[in-house]
């Protein structure tokens, strides 16, 4: 791709790449100034607000037609940027809420919910983006859209998805007034199976005891 049909693409706000690349890169600042820990008290509102708008870029990206990078191999980018400070932060500032129960795959039958965390599950999506932004800034569009869609079909759709679950269940209880540490039945044995029977309250009672009280949003908060 030439240095001009580059610049023609950037230059155009209404193109498809640009629109992805904008909030690719926005998500990413956007977390990156979350960890910082400046403004805890809207730091869950926030997230949801942005993974949500992420997704809407995945979606577009799922719905798209299959993307072919120019080049048969992907060049190399270099050492991948470390994310364990922004991770460590992230858990830090989102400590009493950041486990949460997910089951992976929907449509997998009896399948069993597992402990996850908000903080890894944002850390290892801005990995990916990161990944595929390196290629867009170095002028390899299509490898930069080849990668992201594919890596939201298998990695960070997934992954940022489960995260918007847990976010929007915080934002919902403090909304609805149902105090976490009311619920029970939450099982995050990795080994549990619906024939186990029922999940037992006392599972329930060490997440909660885990994820304590919501963090970061007052009721009514907008």
């Amino acid at each position: 791709m030439s240095d001009a049909t580059l610049n023609a693409i950037k230059d155009d706000p209404n193109d498809f790449e640009v629109q992805i690349a904008d909030q690719v890169e926005s998500f990413i600042v956007a977390v990156a100034e979350v960890a910082k820990g400046d403004e805890p008290d809207s730091a869950i509102p926030y997230l949801l607000l942005e993974v949500s708008q992420l997704l809407l870029a995945g979606g577009r990206l799922g719905a798209h037609e299959d993307i072919v990078p120019d080049e048969r191999y992907e060049p190399d980018i270099g050492p991948e940027p470390d994310v364990d400070e922004m991770r460590m932060r992230l858990a830090a500032l989102l400590e009493p809420v950041d486990v949460y129960s997910e089951v992976f795959d929907p449509y997998v039958p009896r399948t069993a919910p597992v402990a996850c965390r908000i903080s890894d599950d944002l850390a290892d999506v801005v990995t990916d983006l990161r990944h595929g932004m390196a290629h867009y800034r170095a002028g390899r569009v299509s490898e930069a859209m080849w990668w992201w869609q594919f890596s939201y079909l298998s990695n960070w759709g997934p992954t940022a998805s489960a995260a918007l679950r847990a976010l929007q269940s915080l934002v919902a209880h403090v909304r609805l007034d149902t105090p976490l540490d009311e619920l029970d039945g939450l099982d995050t044995d990795s080994n549990a199976t619906p024939d186990d029977g029922e999940l037992e309250a006392e599972a329930g009672a060490v997440m909660a005891a885990e994820i304590g009280v919501p963090l970061g949003m007052k009721q009514g908060q907008s």
